[in-house]
């Protein structure tokens, strides 16, 4: 393995706790203080742990984009940040078509998205069953470059959920 792709990291984060929006849309509901709280501790976490995303893709739900708001201010620096419209209703298949247009200049990917398919493309990468609470984090080592990501190619390094101290 070369030293670029012993740097790579996926982050896969699923988004913090909502609350429920009765008659309206489901991509707008918005974090519930519990998941405010929560988001804030996991950029603690990632940040104590030196996982700094370069690019962070998120849906474009409301509590994808409020999770990463409450995340970034204890993430020093200015990753790029990007809504991509194909990750509100994206199966794993879907996440990792998109995953796979990471440019090489990335070394950290955090994509923030929903389940089932953030716990299904964290389980698919690492062949070991991954459950992702709201808020919770794999951070995954792939094998291989972004264009090859492929089902058993990643390592979880770390994880983290509310609570769980670790």
């Amino acid at each position: 393995m070369d030293a670029m792709q012993d740097r790579h990291r996926l982050i896969v984060m699923r988004h913090a706790k909502a609350g429920e929006l009765p008659g309206g849309p489901d991509a707008e509901r918005a974090l519930r203080p519990r998941g405010q709280r929560d988001s804030a501790a996991a950029g603690n976490w990632l940040a104590s742990r030196g996982f700094r995303p370069d690019l962070v893709i998120c849906s474009p739900a409301r509590r994808t984009r409020q999770t990463w708001q409450h995340v970034a201010p204890a993430l020093r620096g200015d990753p790029e940040f990007t809504v991509e419209q194909g990750l509100y209703q994206a199966g794993c298949d879907d996440l990792m078509e998109i995953i796979r247009l990471t440019p090489a200049t990335v070394a950290t990917l955090l994509y923030i998205g929903h389940n089932p398919a953030a716990a299904e493309l964290a389980s698919v990468l690492t062949g070991t069953e991954i459950v992702l609470s709201t808020a919770a984090i794999a951070v995954i080592a792939p094998a291989t470059e972004w264009p090859d990501l492929a089902a058993g190619t990643g390592e979880l390094v770390a994880s983290w959920s509310p609570g769980s101290g670790h």
